[in-house]
């Protein structure tokens, strides 16, 4: 028997990690929280719900949180592109209204019992250790939201949840013990971690022209552009107090204390000015542009010259990405704010991106070049060691013992396992995510007779997912789905 499963454990293994990578893909948990305010026309139809753009947006934004987290704070809205950020968004959405549409068909809704009872276990809204409602009214004004809206969309929230919870899915007992005995498959094995930290690279023109004659697409000048633009002088008038009352009458939710309460007009009079000051600052901006666009410029206007890049931008990206959707047939762009100040811009040329020369390659080059060599070295290093290295013993292993292997960072323990089980060499090497390289040999195997409890958890959440996804995929053929958005 653990002849048979530690052959055949690669594809095992496998099936579990690709069902549950679909279960946490899948999205149910957490979801609703995302239709605050919307008040655009819709992107899309499913069935009889539609989807606003401003549930997109609010879509968008989470996702990118999200992904901006895992990097670090190293995302942008390239990487989010490039990733089909606004494609998930929607998809997220679409799959979320079927899901009501659904519950619309076998009349389920949410109580204003339900919706309380979740508010008590919201614990941002507490004080004290319990819900105070004073500070959810602050709460959702901080965030520029009603109590409606937010309670609205807390509802369909809650409404997909009990939807989803009238179809449980449940383990047997045949299933719980498949799952242990795959979780108890140990194996006691000799390892030895390689890294690049010792491997030497010389470095010279001789070695680095050739790789940079296979690589130097990728090193390009960026696209510019020359430009010409006016900075609009900020308006400073003096209004009539009827004038600021009439302001603040029709916009005084604007004006808030730090505690979310409206000001009164005489605390706001100063905001409301400089918001006067800033609607007129952009209507001198806008008869500029007019002017300007029609060869009419006062000749006291300033107009500056500049050549402006995503390395040389003394703007912003969004922008810069204006700019480069300009044409020769139409070069002129309506006035942008920047860090609260209005501008005008005219595209005069285009300058496309050229191959960079060696010499302005090299300094790029270098770590690529370095990187590559190393892990060209190193791989030949372990595949020269494997037949005859000798390293650490270990204990017998299963999958959840990766706090076992210390001299590995949890994360690379966890990869490493998981590539060992799912191994059909007895003698090998495993290359890391890290750039690390673990030769291995198993000295011996067994199964060992540890139930994991917690394995029913996993088998719900796997069967779960692929219940999900059946699901979807039904609703898809029953509510038929309108997209209204080009490039989605």
């Amino acid at each position: 028997m653990i002849t048979w499963m530690q052959r055949h454990k690669k594809y095992l293994i496998i099936t579990i990690w690709i069902s549950t990578i679909a279960f946490v893909g899948a999205g149910f948990v957490g979801w609703g929280q995302y239709s605050y305010g919307d008040k655009a026309g819709a992107v899309a139809k499913v069935g009889s719900i539609e989807i606003t753009m401003g549930e997109l947006q609010k879509g968008y934004s989470r996702l990118y949180s999200q992904y901006n987290k895992m990097f670090q704070g190293n995302f942008d809205e390239e990487k989010a592109k490039s990733f089909g950020l606004q494609g998930q968004a929607l998809k997220q959405l679409t799959d979320q209204a079927l899901i009501l549409n659904l519950a619309a068909a076998y009349d389920l809704e949410i109580s204003d019992a339900e919706l309380l009872k979740e508010l008590m276990t919201q614990e941002f809204f507490f004080k004290d250790g319990s819900f105070d409602k004073e500070i959810y009214k602050q709460v959702i004004s901080r965030n520029n939201l009603t109590i409606n809206e937010y309670e609205k969309d807390l509802k369909k929230q809650l409404l997909i949840q009990k939807t989803l919870a009238l179809l449980p899915v449940k383990t047997n007992s045949n299933e719980s013990k498949i799952v242990d005995t795959l979780m108890s498959i140990s194996d006691k094995i000799n390892y030895k971690i390689l890294d690049d930290s010792k491997i030497n690279i010389e470095l010279s023109d001789e070695t680095l022209k050739p790789f940079w004659e296979t690589k130097k697409q990728n090193f390009m000048t960026e696209v510019s552009y020359d430009i010409k633009y006016i900075k609009q002088e900020k308006a400073n008038e003096m209004f009539e107090d009827s004038k600021i009352a009439s302001y603040y009458a029709d916009n005084k939710t604007h004006f808030k204390s730090e505690d979310g309460k409206i000001l009164p007009l005489e605390s706001a009079k100063e905001q409301v000015i400089a918001a006067l000051n800033k609607k007129a600052t952009k209507n001198k901006a806008l008869r500029t542009y007019i002017a300007y666009k029609k060869g009419k410029l006062d000749s006291n206007v300033h107009v500056i010259s500049a050549n402006i890049s995503a390395s040389n931008n003394p703007f912003n990206h969004v922008t810069l990405e204006k700019i480069s959707k300009l044409l020769p047939t139409a070069p002129y762009m309506k006035p942008v704010e920047v860090n609260g100040e209005y501008f005008t811009i005219e595209l005069v040329k285009t300058v496309p991106a050229t191959t960079k020369s060696y010499e302005d390659a090299k300094e790029a080059l270098l770590p690529i070049y370095m990187t590559q060599t190393k892990k060209t070295k190193l791989v030949e290093l372990a595949e020269s060691s494997v037949k005859t290295f000798t390293g650490k013993e270990t204990d017998f292993l299963t999958l959840q013992d990766a706090s076992k292997l210390t001299d590995l960072s949890l994360s690379e323990a966890n990869e490493f396992l998981n590539q060992l089980f799912s191994k059909e060499k007895k003698r090998s090497l495993i290359a890391l995510s890290s750039g690390k390289i673990v030769l291995y040999n198993i000295l011996e195997q067994k199964l060992l007779t540890n139930t994991n409890n917690k394995n029913n958890d996993l088998i719900v959440k796997i069967k779960s997912a692929m219940f999900n996804e059946g699901l979807i995929k039904n609703l898809q053929n029953k509510y038929n789905t309108e997209i209204f958005i080009e490039g989605l």
